[in-house]
C-alpha cells in the first residue's frame, strides 16, 4: 500500500456535509484495510481566484495509507460529486502524521480567542454585580424633590425634558 496526501475543496453551501464526506472515505480507506494517518478540517477559506463563481470553499486535508484500487474510488467520488470543487492527490514516501502549518496556525487563533474571551468573562460578570446604591424608590423621590431627572436637566419650569415634551403634546403648557 501506498501513502497519499489528499485535499479536496468542497461548495461552501455544502459546509455542513463536510464531516459526513470525511467519515465516508476514512470508511473507504479502513474497510480496504488501508489506514487514515491524519484528517484536517481546515473551514471555510477565500480562494485564490473565483471556481464556479464562488469565492470561498471548505478545505479538507487527508492523509491516507491505501491500496490503487481505494484511490481510484475515491477519486471517482470527487468527480461525480458536485459539491467538490477542486481535488488533489500526491504521493507520498512515508505516512505524515504531524500537524499541518495551517492547522497549527488556526490552533494558535483558536487559543487566543479562547484566552480574549476569558479575559472578558470577568470584566463582564463584575458588571453585573449589583451596585450599592440607593433604592430605585428613595432615588426617585430625590429626583422628584430636586425638579432634576437623573442627568441633571432641566427646563425654565423646573420640568426634565422627557416631562415637558409629553406635556407639550398633551396641550397642557
Amino acid at each position: 500500500m501506498r501513502h497519499y496526501e489528499i485535499v479536496f475543496l468542497v461548495h461552501p453551501d455544502q459546509s455542513k456535509q463536510v464531516p459526513a464526506m470525511i467519515d465516508r472515505y476514512s470508511e473507504m480507506v479502513t474497510a480496504s484495510e488501508g489506514r487514515v494517518h491524519r484528517s484536517e478540517d481546515w473551514g471555510r477559506r477565500r480562494l485564490a481566484y473565483m471556481i464556479n463563481d464562488v469565492y470561498k470553499a471548505h478545505y479538507v486535508l487527508m492523509n491516507i495509507e491505501c491500496g490503487l484500487s481505494v484511490l481510484a474510488e475515491i477519486r471517482k467520488n470527487f468527480k461525480f460529486n458536485d459539491s467538490v470543487l477542486r481535488h488533489l492527490v500526491i504521493r507520498r514516501k512515508a505516512a505524515i502524521t504531524e500537524e499541518s502549518a495551517i492547522a497549527r496556525q488556526k490552533a494558535k487563533e483558536d487559543a487566543s480567542e479562547t484566552a480574549s474571551a476569558e479575559k472578558k468573562a470577568p470584566v463582564a460578570k463584575a458588571a453585573e454585580a449589583p451596585k450599592e446604591s440607593k433604592p430605585e424608590t428613595e432615588a426617585t423621590e430625590a429626583t422628584e424633590a430636586s425638579g432634576t431627572d437623573q442627568a441633571g436637566e432641566t427646563d425654565e419650569t423646573g420640568n426634565s425634558p422627557e416631562e415637558s415634551t409629553t406635556k407639550e403634546k398633551e396641550g397642557t403648557v
